[in-house]
């Protein structure tokens, strides 16, 4: 009988070998198989002749898939995958493959459920509902067809949907997906602005690379109509019946990139996100696979999605953190990106204005192609930005008295206001007046953060709650206090300083809820609020024309962190912050509220710009022998007694001392304990990124065998982003 080798989801670097009775199984086919008293689903990996387990090997259960799942692409992305971020094969391949593949379901596409109007006349049914607004509006959504239920509930709560199907104004029913590949057509003439000098050559630069891999970064000021220059691009490869991937850093962006891309081009864009269900994301997977959708939008995971006809990657604001995987596969979505790319052979777009240093330097070096975009699209004007010193003044709510001077000007023309405070919730800790003592979570030792609304407190590192104590408990006295600002406190002092006008608080606790985010940004959009308060998911790319004044209140605790990335975080958000302000035609201006007016770093960031502080900032790396200028590699390992921890690195250090590999630690995590349990990590460095890949996987094995890894959780970062 043949003999297969099957990757199965184990932190096992290895494949594991079975029997089947079929010849003609290929990499990339899922079968069900037992380990154990268990069965799992695996995927192969190779067929092989011999074993050295051969008497006791066992059959192969089930084979799920008459072709593969991992197409040649998905197979050779998940063995760069396994092989650079020293990661279980088997582990990689259920990463890639959504999680409906992975729980063994049929990878054929399913009947697609959709809604239709009940009858075609249309104004009787929109009568019937004419005092209800959202279903109104879904009523007129539905005249021009019937539409998928996935598509529909991206823009309407089920309660919407569910009303119209009991008063039989719409009609739910199953439609058989065709398994022929679609095509689409682009219209000839399209409503599309006229690029401007700095536009056009970047479209032209892009488009004269469609036939092969090329690798742009493409950086553009705040407003410069990035996204124009993606449109125009794009519109070339669809016209040659190629596909666009496009991956944004978070949700909240995806349902206006997804409605600009819709009005442009007129066809249907898969999205993908982790608000989706598992048959929801399974199905844009299908469709993108076959060839039927154009163009996919999601997060970082869908660098994962096959295309049938590959044409483009884009990558928009790549500088974002949020593209590196933190748990289990730590991989960068934008690294894959290039991968990728070189694999399909096709051009790679990474858009942003604050490009990370290690993108930066790439196009510096001419290994990308560097297009420039600075000036804003349209008569918009940059935002004027300026620090204000709050050293000895009153601060309220940790704004300062000339700020809401500053904000009542703004209000009272008509303008929109947004204030960033990178806390969530009523205040960062609560103490005794009496003795000083903090109120600290056992498992992190970490301040617990007041949210007064929910009348508790909460870790935001371990999600531990409780009720907010009445009096102290270590000398008994009632007056509790709080200290320092989140975005809770700063929406209370708000709303009573400026009663007329409406405020609204987005963060992660107030946009829970699968289209909540979606709601309280088209409410943005439409002057309903006038004060937004808010933490870094109102920096990401968010298009609020009437936003005239940015206020940022507290950041100075980025210029003395111990990462050294801090610094350029911390400039790229104060850049994407002031973008915010002034997109359209009324000025704009941005205050960075601050103890350290004369830092070098803000004094350069607001007099020079991001470009000049990033260049600047290499130089430094370069000295200092930091990425991007070596590369490095972290072992984090994590038990209940910090000796545990430090014995196991000690020991991986150990084995690792090789030459042109610089070893620091083991040394306790930025976060030396969470969750109860004491962080420790190892730093290895390496002018070679070849030298340090091979150094750990000639390791690999003897390290996952220490009996001291038997007392402690551990895990390779490869190209680590932060050290918390």
């Amino acid at each position: 009988m043949p003999i297969y080798q099957i990757a199965l989801p184990l932190p096992k670097r290895q494949v594991f070998d079975y029997l089947c009775e079929q010849a003609d199984l290929v990499p990339g086919v899922r079968v069900v198989v037992p380990f154990g008293p268990r069965e799992m689903v695996g995927v192969i990996v190779n067929a092989v002749t011999e074993s050295e387990h051969q008497t006791k090997l066992k059959a192969i259960k089930r084979v799920l898939d008459e072709s593969p799942v991992l197409d040649e692409a998905l197979l050779a992305i998940s063995h760069w995958l396994a092989h650079y971020y020293q990661h279980p094969i088997g582990e990689v391949m259920q990463t890639v493959m959504p999680v409906a593949l992975r729980k063994g379901e049929s990878d054929k596409p399913k009947p697609t459920c959709v809604l239709g109007l009940s009858n075609s006349d249309v104004d009787e049914l929109i009568s019937q509902v004419s005092r209800a607004k959202k279903q109104t509006e879904l009523v007129q959504m539905l005249t021009a067809g019937p539409v998928a239920l996935s598509e529909v509930k991206q823009q309407f709560s089920m309660a919407v949907i569910n009303a119209l199907l009991e008063k039989g104004i719409v009609e739910k029913h199953e439609v058989e997906v065709s398994s022929d590949v679609l095509s689409w057509s682009v219209p000839e003439s399209l409503d599309k602005p006229r690029a401007n000098v700095q536009q056009a050559l970047a479209i032209t630069a892009i488009t004269h690379r469609l036939d092969r891999f090329a690798c742009f970064l493409l950086e553009g000021i705040t407003g410069s109509g990035k996204t124009e220059v993606y449109l125009q691009s794009i519109e070339e490869v669809l016209r040659q019946q190629r596909q666009v991937l496009i991956l944004v850093p978070e949700i909240g962006l995806t349902p206006q990139t997804v409605k600009r891309f819709e009005r442009r081009f007129g066809l249907a864009v898969g999205v993908l996100h982790s608000n989706l269900t598992d048959n929801e994301r399974l199905n844009v997977w299908q469709r993108s696979r076959s060839g039927e959708l154009a163009i996919v939008i999601g997060t970082r995971s869908s660098i994962f999605t096959p295309m049938l006809k590959p044409g483009m990657i884009i990558v928009d604001e790549e500088h974002d953190g949020s593209y590196k995987q933190q748990d289990g596969l730590k991989y960068n979505a934008r690294d894959l990106a290039v991968i990728l790319a070189k694999h399909y052979q096709v051009p790679l777009v990474l858009g942003t204005a604050t490009p990370s240093l290690e993108t930066l330097n790439n196009a510096l070096t001419g290994k990308y192609q560097h297009l420039q975009l600075l000036q804003r699209a349209g008569n918009a004007a940059l935002a004027k930005q300026q620090l204000m010193d709050i050293t000895n003044q009153s601060l309220e709510s940790g704004i300062a008295t000339g700020m809401l001077e500053r904000l009542q000007a703004h209000l009272e023309q008509g303008s929109q206001v947004m204030i960033f405070v990178n806390r969530r919730g009523f205040a960062p800790a609560l103490l005794c007046h009496h003795c000083g003592f903090v109120e600290q979570c056992k498992r992190c030792n970490k301040p617990y953060t007041v949210h007064k609304s929910l009348h508790k407190i909460q870790c935001h590192h371990c999600g531990a709650a409780k009720a907010i104590p009445p009096k102290c408990n270590e000398c008994g006295h009632h007056e509790m206090v709080t200290h320092g600002v989140g975005t809770e406190q700063l929406e209370a002092l708000l709303k009573k300083r400026f009663a007329q006008y409406s405020t609204v608080r987005i963060d992660s606790d107030s946009v829970r809820g699968k289209s909540k985010l979606h709601t309280l940004l088209d409410e943005v959009n439409r002057g309903q609020h006038q004060i937004l308060i808010g933490t870094q998911i109102l920096s990401k790319g968010h298009h609020f024309p009437n936003v005239t004044l940015v206020v940022i209140l507290d950041a100075d605790g980025a210029l003395f962190s111990a990462d050294f990335r801090a610094a350029e975080h911390l400039a790229q958000l104060i850049t994407q912050l002031a973008g915010r302000a002034g997109r359209a035609e009324k000025p704009g201006e941005m205050w960075l509220q601050t103890h350290q007016p004369g830092h070098p770093l803000l004094q350069d960031l607001i007099h020079n710009g991001y470009g000049d502080f990033a260049r600047f900032a290499l130089q430094e790396r370069k000295l200092a022998d930091l990425p991007p200028f070596c590369y490095q590699g972290l072992f984090r390992a994590e038990a209940l007694q910090a000796s545990d921890a430090f014995q196991f690195l000690s020991t991986v250090a150990e084995l690792l001392t090789i030459e042109n590999v610089r070893i620091m630690g083991p040394l306790p995590a930025i976060m030396e304990k969470r969750q109860g349990r004491y962080r420790m990590q190892l730093l290895l460095s390496s002018p070679s990124r070849a030298q340090l890949n091979r150094a750990i996987a000639n390791h690999i094995v003897s390290i996952e065998n220490l009996p001291a890894g038997r007392k402690v959780r551990w895990s390779i970062d490869i190209d680590p982003q932060d050290f918390l």
